[in-house]
């Protein structure tokens, strides 16, 4: 865990979803694996052709643009897949009751938070997906909202998505923490924008929440 910034009054805490509420690397390679080889369906090529495309785009945006990473979405996208077809493909293909289960854990850490804050997600999965992942978690009661991939048509790192977290809980950006596993996703823009942000590495840090916010407690 990194704590890049804590804002000083904490009103709404913003989770990404994959990779930050759960922890389960079949499952994400999994998501990449459906898309990709719907991919190379439409295409006409091999499912190694597409996935070479897919990593060179990224390496060679990466080169451009300082290092930074960029999203699934926004790769499929720039080699001429649309975001909305992307929202339909994930829809589809993604099942997020095949790899994950309930997690009493993260249940209890989640129930304490929303005593003191508003917890909203943002994920770069449609809407829909996400709250079918929070469901299987058993997480679902303690998310007041989730903004998808579909609610502005734009993939993390975006604007729109974190400043309505902010406007659907009534919270100023900088009474948000955003928190998530990648930083040139989930942390940099928040933080430029002025919210606070904390970088997990799984789950696990997502456990501890409660005592880094609240240590006095």
């Amino acid at each position: 865990m990194k704590i890049c910034r804590l804002p000083e009054k904490l009103k709404t805490i913003v989770f990404d979803i994959d990779s930050t509420l759960y922890t389960n690397g079949a499952y994400v390679s999994h998501q990449s694996e459906v898309q990709l080889r719907r991919f190379a369906k439409v295409r006409g090529i091999s499912e190694r052709e597409a996935r070479t495309m897919f990593d060179n785009y990224r390496r060679e945006w990466s080169k451009t643009h300082g290092g930074q990473k960029i999203s699934e979405s926004n790769t499929f996208a720039a080699l001429g897949i649309p975001i909305e077809t992307s929202v339909a493909w994930r829809n589809e293909l993604i099942e997020p009751a095949d790899f994950l289960s309930r997690d009493e854990k993260l249940f209890a850490v989640l129930q304490t938070l929303k005593k003191s804050c508003a917890l909203v997600c943002v994920t770069n999965n449609p809407s829909g997906v996400g709250r079918k992942t929070l469901s299987t978690l058993g997480v679902e009661g303690c998310i007041e909202t989730v903004i998808g991939l579909d609610t502005f048509g734009k993939s993390k790192p975006a604007r729109e998505p974190f400043e309505e977290a902010a406007r659907r809980t009534g919270a100023k950006i900088e009474e948000c923490l955003s928190v998530g596993d990648r930083y040139d996703i989930d942390i940099a823009l928040p933080l430029e924008m002025g919210m606070g942000g904390i970088l997990v590495d799984g789950v696990s840090d997502v456990y501890e929440l409660e005592k880094v916010l609240y240590p006095h407690k």
